[in-house]
């Protein structure tokens, strides 16, 4: 991989990851626009970790009340505090991935090699879940915030989640479109979004880094280290402007451009 092609898929996937546009679509389209070949899983790794210490770092304050409530609570062996409540959601909305991760990845690497399957998976994903969050948005009550979530509401938001390994669907954009469907706020919803991210990518990442280790194989770091310092910059200027003006601009623009996106992919397709 050259400077350039790190450069831009870095970019890509830092301000993709937290909108509701799908980063693992990008990421698969863009070197297809641009005429690269198709980057490792272990790439599209290493970039998604960038992200992750961007909303670690975004979300420290917040990480250490719920990291600190969680203690008391096991000391008081209670549940009470709203902080120890909405990490016990967190944990709760990460087992579907747990349980259906490994399947949903063997899917996910089938539908990259195919270069016609993947280019219409996406077309279609990027297209129907834009609906469905143009859809929430507008029938969604907006009356909750994210401390409010129950444990029922919290598993639903995970198996949501699961679905997102599939390319186009948006990990993001799907999560924040169960928490509209909830009764969440916009932001409410985005913000949970974007905690349930960390474990999700950090155990996505664990594994890969795991088998990138055991592999005989040299590992190129340099290129790996990079796009994810790359890919947190962005993402954490994404993350800081996303939450500030949601609430003002609504979903609908996101809706708009990935309709057009969808449509355009299937010309392509098609043509």
């Amino acid at each position: 991989m050259d400077a350039v092609q790190i450069l831009l898929l870095a970019t890509v996937q830092g301000f993709t990851e937290f909108l509701p546009i799908s980063s693992s679509a990008h990421l698969i389209l863009t070197p297809l626009v641009f005429g690269y070949a198709l980057q490792s899983l272990s790439f599209d790794v290493a970039v998604h970790v960038g992200t992750l210490a961007a909303v670690m770092l975004y979300f420290r304050h917040e990480l250490a009340t719920m990291t600190l409530a969680v203690i008391g609570s096991i000391r008081q062996r209670s549940l009470a505090d709203q902080d120890a409540r909405l990490a016990g959601m967190i944990l709760i909305a990460t087992l579907p991935i747990l349980a259906l991760g490994l399947p949903l990845k063997s899917l996910l690497e089938f539908i990259r090699e195919e270069d016609r399957l993947v280019e219409l998976v996406i077309a279609g994903t990027t297209i129907g879940f834009g609906l469905m969050l143009w859809l929430a948005d507008g029938i969604g009550k907006r009356r909750r915030d994210e401390y409010r979530l129950g444990w029922r509401s919290a598993l639903l938001i995970g198996l949501f989640q699961a679905i997102a390994i599939i390319p186009g669907t948006s990990r993001s954009g799907i999560t924040i479109t169960a928490g509209l469907f909830l009764g969440l706020t916009r932001k409410a919803a985005s913000r949970f979004s974007f905690l349930l991210s960390i474990p999700t990518i950090l155990i996505a990442g664990l594994l890969e880094t795991k088998a990138l280790i055991a592999s005989p194989e040299p590992v190129a770091w340099g290129p790996l280290l990079l796009g994810a310092g790359l890919s947190f910059i962005v993402a954490y200027l994404t993350i800081h402007f996303f939450l500030r003006f949601i609430e003002r601009i609504s979903m609908v623009p996101f809706v708009v451009y990935r309709l057009l996106l969808g449509l355009f992919i299937f010309w392509l397709v098609l043509l």
